[in-house]
């Protein structure tokens, strides 16, 4: 006999085991679904009517045709139907009958022009011109070769002698003496060469620019380039003279300009030059300098 508890309940069924009993029916449901579903399946697949796969079939009937007109079919647009396509929009039907060209027409002689006409009703002679024959001609006498004076008086005739002819000579033409009318009368000489020679014109140089313009001389606006700043005008001076020793080719034209300056409470002196023609002039020049590591900034006087 099932002992019971002293607080009065029943046995209890344990919930894991539950769950294990719903997780087996839920995969024999599954098991059996797929069971007939692979057998539907089967079924259908061989009960299945293969005729209606789509298969490629051959053309009936002959691989090539003669066709009816061998020669071909006449073109839509022919002749003046093209006319009808910018008409109607379509081109018009090929026309029902074909007239060929008329035959040339032969010209009579109605028909031939008046000059032709003129010519063709001209008389046409047909008689042969009357050639009167030409007079014999004498035989000269036979001549007595014996003797010579009467040969030549048969020969000659009563041809007269021809007198002595004179020689025909031309007048020599007429020289008209050529008178200048204006003239010298006696050719100029050159006169004589001094005898101490002209002393040669020197040549006229460039009169020569100052080294040194006065700042306060300057007008405002004019082209500068400051090569540095210097305590005394004395070391600025001896600066220019070390770079016109280094730069030689670029500042041989220039000229030296010592302004005074005052800063923060100290007098400085700047060192500039002067001789450009335009802000690009001073800038090539600044280029040149600083490509060889020295200072040079370009400004304008105010």
């Amino acid at each position: 006999m099932a002992q019971i508890p002293m607080d009065g309940t029943g046995p209890q069924v344990d919930s894991p085991q539950i769950a294990g009993n719903i997780a087996n029916w839920a995969g024999a449901i599954v098991s059996l679904g797929l069971l007939i579903g692979a057998g539907v399946w089967g079924y259908k697949l061989l009960v299945r009517d293969v005729t209606g796969v789509p298969v490629v079939r051959a053309i009936e009937g002959p691989m090539r045709e003669q066709p009816i007109d061998p020669g071909g079919t006449q073109a839509a647009h022919q002749g003046l139907s093209v006319n009808g396509v910018a008409a109607e929009g379509t081109a018009a039907a090929p026309a029902d009958r074909l007239v060929l060209a008329p035959a040339p027409i032969e010209l009579n002689e109605n028909d031939a022009p008046s000059g032709a006409t003129q010519i063709a009703a001209a008389p046409v002679v047909t008689e042969e011109p009357t050639i009167e024959a030409p007079a014999p001609i004498a035989a000269p006498a036979a001549l007595d070769t014996s003797n010579v004076d009467a040969v030549i008086g048969q020969l000659v005739g009563d041809a007269e002698p021809l007198g002595e002819v004179a020689p025909v000579t031309e007048p020599a033409p007429e020289v008209t003496p050529v008178v200048a009318k204006e003239g010298l009368g006696t050719s100029l000489r050159p006169k004589l060469r001094p005898a101490q020679r002209s002393q040669p014109i020197a040549a006229a140089t460039p009169e020569a620019k100052p080294l040194e313009v006065a700042a306060e001389s300057l007008p405002a606006g004019t082209r500068l380039v400051q090569l540095g700043a210097y305590a005394s005008p004395e070391i600025a001076r001896a600066e220019w003279d070390k770079l016109q020793t280094k730069f030689g080719d670029y500042l041989g034209d220039k000229q030296r300009v010592v302004q005074k300056a005052t800063s923060g409470g100290r007098t400085f002196y700047r060192l500039r030059a002067m001789g450009f023609a335009d802000l690009s002039d001073a800038r090539r020049l600044c280029s040149s300098l600083k490509a060889e590591n020295a200072d040079c900034i370009p400004v304008v006087t105010r």
